[in-house]
């Protein structure tokens, strides 16, 4: 696992992680994925960490996407198994990260690149940025949930308009079709994203990451896990589970009373 190209840091409540391969333009790799799994689990597993901030190095791409190179010699059935489902399972976890994460896009972001972008909660870009879904053009579809969350977010139009014929938007056009919340200047940016990753900081971190919850489980996103996870603690801070375990550990019946 290459972890120089993918950093990690704590900044206080915040975490940092930012893509690392400027001479590919962040391009990802098997190793990049691994990594990006690695640091959601310890983002998700740290209570102190309260905000995150994805961004890249530099001020040209955020992330092009996948690294060609890295996939295109695969067999098929390599290629559903190691790359898309591999892709999906980490992008599913950085979809679902009880903290919010804030997206600085400083540069453009194409293909995987704009798929890992839209796992944020919050997405702040350079005024050069460009986005764009660019599969079709080598034969291939977007594969880690471009077609999805995408749609789900900007809607299918914009959503078409960007993956049939390769078209790329720019900054201003993202944000008028909800892609991004804010525009900066590229030396301003990631001042803006600490602010921004601050305020979140600053506010009830249960409340925050409950809310956070609420919100993606209205677009589908991880509902089930919120649901069972909002009812096992409201059900386990009632008089009743506490009666139903200390009935098992005293091996008598328990005495409920729906309270």
């Amino acid at each position: 696992m290459s972890e120089a190209d993918v950093r990690f840091e704590r900044e206080g409540a915040i975490a940092w992680v930012t893509l690392a391969r400027p001479a590919k333009l962040h391009a990802l790799t098997p190793a990049m994925l691994d990594r990006l799994e690695q640091i959601a689990r310890a983002i998700d597993a740290d209570v102190a960490l309260r905000a995150v901030v994805l961004t890249a190095e530099g001020e040209r791409a955020f992330c092009v996407g996948a690294d060609i190179g890295a996939w295109s010699a695969l067999p098929p059935l390599d290629m559903w198994r190691q790359w898309t489902r591999r892709g999906h399972q980490v992008f599913d976890q950085w979809a679902r990260l009880r903290q919010p994460v804030i997206a600085a896009l400083n540069g453009h972001a194409f293909g995987g690149g704009l798929e890992l972008a839209i796992t944020a909660d919050l997405r702040l870009a350079s005024t050069g940025a460009e986005f764009a879904l660019p599969e079709a053009s080598i034969a291939t579809c977007p594969g880690w949930s471009g077609s999805q969350r995408l749609v789900r977010l900007v809607g299918p139009a914009q959503a078409k308009y960007l993956a049939l014929g390769g078209q790329r938007i720019g900054a201003e056009r993202a944000l008028a079709c909800g892609l991004v919340h804010e525009l900066h200047r590229p030396e301003a940016l990631l001042a803006a994203a600490r602010a921004l990753a601050e305020a979140i900081a600053a506010r009830a971190p249960v409340a925050v990451q409950l809310t956070k919850q609420l919100i993606d489980a209205a677009t589908g996103e991880g509902t089930a896990a919120a649901l069972e996870g909002m009812a096992g603690a409201l059900s386990a801070s009632t008089a009743d589970a506490a009666e139903g375990l200390a009935a098992f550990r005293e091996r008598r019946p328990a005495q409920f009373r729906g309270q």
